[in-house]
């Protein structure tokens, strides 16, 4: 298990030149006229320091910043935002779900990723989805025991408060049960997938959960309870992980993985056997900051790429325009497309398939793959990075259902956590309180292409789904803490991550309004957008180039997250969820 987190001040040794012509304030024209764009954040009046906690529900916000008014770390709070998003927004996150999560010790100026993406069961082959012959319709196999994987957030959690904790485990969890027992106000976003009408939300699990007593469904405003989640934090704050990999926690979740229809095979066996893996965070130079992601299976690397094409002579100046430029919007789109088109292609589980990590970052093929960028026309095909080896385009679909949380505590240690159940409600099936995954569809349904192709992001036991799950550090080339974001949105996680970093660090908007910025989706040949949100003169602009805004069919942003402005948290809260940024 790899355990050498980054440490940024090589990078500022292998970076010094292009920092040193990217660094201070660019101006560009805004509309005609000449305005100042920040390219960083104001310099360093003290270092950056919690408490901060940002995530996408206030309940969540104040068991954090409860934990954080107590002493506890970062990580300690982590733990205890994640309890409560799993009781109070189970459409997204919860302890049957996976995590990938950037810890920033400000001490030793080290980034460490944990990655507590869940695994296939040890039975799982190639055509786990297949059903006479044919794969399965998308909703059938979600729906279906077999989409069911390991899960590893808590796992993650519990590894690195291990490492990064100050309080005792378990006191973590005493909002979350409390919240549980008590009842909590079902807020409007989760009243309105409680009265939703896709498979999730109608199964005989959820149906039972979310019907009251008089046999309607709970509304906006209703008091709900959960007693048997409030049993189970309390045994995993009294007995730890174990509590998830052994006993009757564990018997309740493969008894429901197993259950008709479309049985899985998740076993005993691989809930004991699950382990979270400690990996060097991928981090790079992008103008005056180091960006630093999880690596594959995450897809942050494509990220990365994107930011990488961003600097090169083809875009950078068309991309400074700024976010009320049309030329700028379209390049940003077209760096997705080129972005999307690599990954889709590479990046896999590197337990299983070799990921051109280096390849796709390496300036010159970053540099052919920018130069594209000005005439292309339609959907973008794979390149050919340094040591890749030339796999199966894939068309996995990645559906809707989890979250992002950034916490700061006093010391300033940092955690950018995203989190998921896969799909809203997972996979409809819930076990002693919490809904279980469906993190195994985030795999190709098929191990070949129709020509016979290998799929790189294949079935396999023991393997962990490709994600586009990307959780953001953000630090100065000091090693010193700038910031952090991230959002979920299934595979347009990519795009609204780097919406985010672009708005902040390239046009110099306040994080808040970043994020309110209209959101714009290039994968393929489509744009799928916010269209209400881009007023009439830039849709037209856009539209003069080729860019014929959809209605935005990819999960909606729920970006979180902050800039150290100085002296102070510049934070924001996407206001498509129910979020919420705090300090005191």
């Amino acid at each position: 298990m790899s355990n050498s987190p980054f440490r940024p001040l090589l990078f500022a040794v292998l970076a010094l030149s292009s920092t040193l012509a990217l660094a201070g304030c660019q101006t560009t024209t805004v509309g005609g006229a000449s305005a100042p764009v920040q390219s960083a954040a104001p310099p360093a009046t003290r270092p950056a320091r919690g408490p901060f906690v940002a995530a996408a529900n206030p309940l969540a916000v104040e068991a954090g910043m409860a934990v954080l008014r107590r002493g506890g770390s970062a990580v300690d709070a982590a733990v205890a935002v994640q309890a409560v998003l799993g009781l109070v927004e189970p459409q997204s996150s919860g302890l049957g779900g996976g995590a990938f999560i950037m810890v920033y010790d400000a001490g030793t100026q080290e980034v460490t990723t944990y990655d507590g993406r869940e695994t296939a069961p040890s039975a799982a082959t190639p055509e786990l989805f297949y059903e006479n012959g044919r794969p399965l319709p998308f909703m059938d196999a979600v729906l279906s025991g077999r989409s069911t994987g390991a899960p590893g957030a808590v796992a993650a959690l519990a590894m690195a408060q291990e490492t990064h904790g100050s309080l005792p485990w378990p006191s973590l969890f005493g909002d979350a049960e409390r919240l549980a027992r008590d009842g909590f106000t079902v807020s409007p976003r989760l009243a309105g997938f409680i009265a939703g009408t896709f498979g999730q939300a109608r199964t005989r699990w959820a149906t039972e959960y979310f019907t009251r007593p008089d046999g309607s469904r709970y509304v906006a405003g209703d008091t709900l309870r959960n007693p048997a989640y409030a049993e189970t934090v309390a045994t995993i704050a009294r007995d730890g992980i174990e509590a998830l990999r052994t006993g009757p926690i564990a018997e309740a979740i493969i008894e429901t993985v197993r259950a008709e229809p479309r049985p899985g095979s998740l076993s005993d066996a691989d809930l004991a056997a699950y382990r979270p893996i400690v990996r060097d965070a991928l981090c790079r130079p992008f103008r005056v900051y180091v960006i630093c992601i999880p690596p594959p299976p995450s897809s942050g690397v494509a990220l990365l790429q994107l930011l990488a094409m961003a600097e090169t002579p083809t875009v950078a100046p068309v991309l400074a325009e700024g976010e009320t430029s049309a030329a700028a919007w379209t390049m940003f789109a077209q760096l997705q497309r080129l972005m999307y088109a690599d990954r889709d292609r590479y990046v896999a589980d590197p337990a299983f398939v070799g990921v051109p990590v280096a390849g796709l970052l390496d300036p010159d093929y970053v540099a052919s793959r920018a130069a594209l960028s000005p005439g292309l026309a339609g959907a973008a095909t794979a390149g050919t990075p340094p040591g890749g080896v030339f796999r199966a385009p894939d068309a996995t679909a990645e559906p809707s259902g989890t979250s992002h949380m950034v916490i700061v505590d006093a010391a300033g240690n940092a955690v950018s956590m995203t989190t998921t159940v896969e799909s809203i409600f997972g996979s409809g099936r819930m076990a002693a309180g919490f809904f279980l995954n469906n993190q195994l569809t985030d795999f190709s349904f098929s191990p070949t292409t129709a020509e016979g192709g290998p799929i790189a992001n294949a079935v396999a036991a023991g393997k962990r789904p490709r994600s586009s799950m990307s959780p953001i550090i953000i630090l100065d080339h000091q090693g010193r803490l700038v910031g952090a974001m991230g959002s979920p949105g299934g595979s347009a996680i990519l795009a609204y991550n780097a919406k985010g970093l672009v708005g902040t660090l390239i046009w110099g908007l306040p994080v808040q309004a970043t994020f309110d910025l209209p959101n714009l989706v290039a994968k393929g040949p489509g744009f799928g957008a916010d269209t209400s949100r881009f007023g009439p003169t830039l849709t037209e602009g856009l539209a003069r180039n080729g860019i014929i805004l959809q209605p935005n069919a990819s999960e909606t942003s729920g970006l979180h997250g902050a800039i150290w402005r100085g002296d102070h948290w510049d934070g924001g809260a996407d206001d498509r969820r129910e979020g919420v940024a705090r300090t005191e």
